[in-house]
């Protein structure tokens, strides 16, 4: 069994948690300021976003999983924001996130769904990584399994879900990344991560034995069904509104009569 903890500064531990969520923001960091540069957007907007969007996302992840473990909160409330307990929901986090992206796209008068594609393969990237930490944590793991993959955790072997969504991420990761340079329309990527993102995850939650719950239903399977649903209706209006009835889709942003591009499209 692996330490979580990595190192120690002054007594206070860092662990490989928080090591391998922080590299995970990074990598997806640098990811999309690539992406930024390479359509032509503006990367200070883009870190501004980013400054905001993060702090925003941990916080949202923090609250989203007390709100459904509040039986252990109820009575202690002064640790529901201590991030050093443990206790971070990735749902949450994404929701906050995309909360901040979008009314700062609204400040900047920008396209939120060009840039919600733009940000979505480093997101995924992040996550991938991220769930590592479970690993170290020796948490977010299945049931009991004879299958030659199983790994030894909590005294018996399991599925590692934590390597199978970490696994299925970078797979959506590579599918994004492809798409991204060959999109017919702004939130085509975007759509892509919710049904993608979301169809791993229904099914690897489902084999795990700490989920959240909502009397019997786990919460991330019923998240995740909504965020399918969601991605599957942006992909039609978005791609049904970019080429109308009976048009090819572009791959290039149209353009009016007088060649002047179209106004911004939020």
């Amino acid at each position: 069994m692996f330490d979580p903890v990595a190192f120690q500064i002054f007594g206070l531990e860092i662990r490989w948690y928080g090591i391998l969520i922080t590299f995970g923001m990074m990598l997806g960091i640098a990811v999309v300021l690539y992406q930024v540069r390479k359509h032509g957007e503006k990367e200070e907007w883009f870190l501004d976003m980013a400054l905001m969007a993060i702090p925003a996302g941990l916080l949202g992840a923090r609250l989203y999983y007390v709100l459904f473990d509040l039986h252990n909160y109820q009575y202690t409330w002064r640790t529901a924001l201590n991030f050093r307990q443990g206790g971070l929901a990735i749902h949450g986090g994404v929701i906050a996130g995309v909360i901040v992206g979008y009314f700062y796209t609204r400040y900047r008068k920008v396209s939120f769904f060009r840039w919600a594609d733009l940000a979505m393969p480093g997101l995924i990237l992040a996550q991938a990584i991220g769930r590592w930490g479970n690993f170290f944590n020796q948490e977010a793991y299945g049931y009991p399994t004879t299958l030659p993959w199983a790994m030894f955790i909590a005294g018996e072997y399991r599925h590692p879900t934590f390597l199978y969504e970490s696994l299925w991420n970078l797979g959506v990761f590579v599918l994004l990344i492809y798409m991204l340079g060959r999109k017919r329309f702004d939130g085509q990527i975007a759509a892509l991560y919710l049904m993608g993102y979301s169809a791993g995850r229904l099914w690897i939650e489902g084999l795990r034995t700490d989920s959240l719950m909502l009397g019997p239903i786990r919460v991330a399977q019923l998240i995740s069904i909504l965020m399918i649903v969601a991605g599957a209706a942006l992909y039609h209006y978005r791609g049904k509104r970019r080429t109308g009835l009976g048009e090819e889709p572009r791959s290039f942003p149209p353009q009016s009569e007088n060649g002047a591009p179209p106004p911004v499209d939020q």
